[in-house]
C-alpha cells in the first residue's frame, strides 16, 4: 500500500459526487457525443469525433484516478489542540499580502486560490504545529524566502 490520501469528510463527499457524475451524467452525454460524431460518417477527419474521443479519454483517466483515491484515502481526524495541524482553519500573514484564511487540507484537496493549502506545501510543512503568534521564515518551490507568521488557529 504506498502512501493514503487525506481527505476532510468535505473533500471525501466532493469526490464521490464527482465521480457519480462522471459515471452517470459526463460518460453517457459523452456516448451520445460518440455517437453522433460516427453518424457524420468519415472519421479520419472528423474533428467532433477526435474531440469527443479526447473527452472520452479525459473522463475515464478522472475516474480511474478519483477511484486510486478512493481506494486509499483516511479521513483527517478532528484535532483540538491549539496548534496548527491538518483539518484546522488558519490565518496567516504572508509576506507583505493581507492576512488570509486558509485550511490546512491534504494535496488532492488543496486550491490556494479558494484558501486550501496542501500540508505537504512548503508554507503548509512550516506551520503545523505552530501555535498563534508563531513566525517563521519559510522558502518557497521558487526558492524565495517569505515570513509567514500564524495570525489566528481555529
Amino acid at each position: 500500500m504506498d502512501k493514503s490520501y487525506k481527505l476532510t469528510k468535505e473533500g471525501l463527499k466532493n469526490l464521490q459526487e464527482e465521480i457519480n457524475r462522471l459515471k452517470d451524467v459526463d460518460r453517457l452525454e459523452n456516448l451520445e457525443a460518440l455517437k453522433d460524431a460516427r453518424a457524420q460518417g468519415d472519421l479520419s477527419e472528423n474533428a467532433d469525433y477526435d474531440a469527443a474521443r479526447d473527452k472520452q479519454a479525459e473522463i475515464e483517466g478522472r475516474i480511474k484516478e478519483i477511484e486510486g483515491i478512493l481506494l486509499n484515502y483516511e479521513i483527517i481526524k478532528e484535532d483540538h489542540s491549539n496548534k496548527v495541524n491538518i483539518g484546522k482553519t488558519v490565518v496567516l500573514k504572508v509576506g507583505l499580502m493581507p492576512e488570509k484564511e486558509y485550511s490546512i487540507v491534504g494535496s488532492i484537496e488543496a486550491n490556494p486560490l479558494n484558501g486550501k493549502i496542501s500540508n505537504d506545501s512548503p508554507i503548509g510543512k512550516g506551520v503545523i504545529g505552530l501555535q498563534k503568534g508563531a513566525q517563521i521564515t519559510v522558502k518557497t518551490e521558487t526558492g524565495n524566502e517569505v515570513k509567514v507568521k500564524v495570525v489566528e488557529v481555529k
